[in-house]
């Protein structure tokens, strides 16, 4: 919850111009509804534009609530689902990503759904049957061709907002996890195909190292995305890590 409409508008028209071949790496900026309009009209092929929520049913008396249907009707592209401040602050359970990813494709929309641990989760060791838990309740009921739509992002709590980051290391054996799921599911085709991002205090000074593993496909990135020079070195990081 950053960034007023002039603000918002000075940030895409600074980095709108300079942000990398979409063909070669794909950037999106989610932003809060309010400001959807005005970043949209100035998206192009070369910057996509995400919102961070939206509810699972398309109309109804849900004051308050948006809803996939209403965010297509903006040429709205991806949408934030299950990110950890929505499950932890707004008490989102899995259930509620369940029905917020499907009411995405239903209205081709693109979900980049959230999923990571706690800090009490991991000290306990829990770390992949959490993340089991989080996309098993997500995968159930999709075809292949849905699940191969799906962009999912792993963000360990612990290092949202705190200045920790989880190790390369950790980050890959997330993430790693995650696609062996998807491929126990889904085959490898779908695994391979399927985008897995790490989240988690991503910055110029991390995410080099972060791209270097071969699970990782990209960042989803929070704070260090906020000053347009940080965040275009980082979208341009990703050139370096082209297969």
């Amino acid at each position: 919850m950053y960034k007023d409409r002039d603000e918002a508008l000075y940030f895409i028209l600074k980095v709108a111009p300079e942000v990398p071949d979409p063909k070669l790496v794909e950037t999106v900026i989610c932003a809060q509804a309010p400001l959807l309009r005005c970043l949209i009209k100035r998206q192009g092929d070369h910057l996509r534009i995400g919102a961070q929520n939206m509810f699972y049913l398309d109309e109804g008396a849900y004051t308050g609530e948006i809803s996939g249907k209403m965010l297509k009707s903006y040429n709205v592209s991806y949408v934030i689902i299950g990110h950890s401040e929505r499950r932890h602050l707004f008490h989102e359970t899995d259930c509620d990503v369940e029905k917020k990813t499907k009411a995405a494709l239903r209205n081709h929309l693109i979900p980049i759904v959230c999923v990571g641990e706690t800090l009490a989760e991991r000290e306990e060791n829990n770390t992949m049957a959490v993340l089991h838990r989080q996309l098993t309740a997500v995968m159930q009921d999709l075809t292949p061709d849905e699940m191969k739509k799906l962009v999912i992002a792993y963000e360990p709590v612990w290092a949202i907002g705190t200045g920790k980051t989880a190790t390369g290391e950790q980050a890959e054996e997330a993430c790693g996890y995650l696609r062996q799921l998807i491929q126990e599911g889904f085959g490898k085709d779908v695994a391979e195909e399927l985008r897995i991002l790490y989240g988690g205090s991503v910055k110029p000074s991390n995410i080099d190292e972060l791209l270097e593993f071969p699970n990782i496909d990209g960042a989803l990135i929070g704070g260090a995305s906020l000053d347009p020079d940080q965040f275009l070195d980082m979208a341009k990081a990703a050139l370096k890590h082209l297969s």
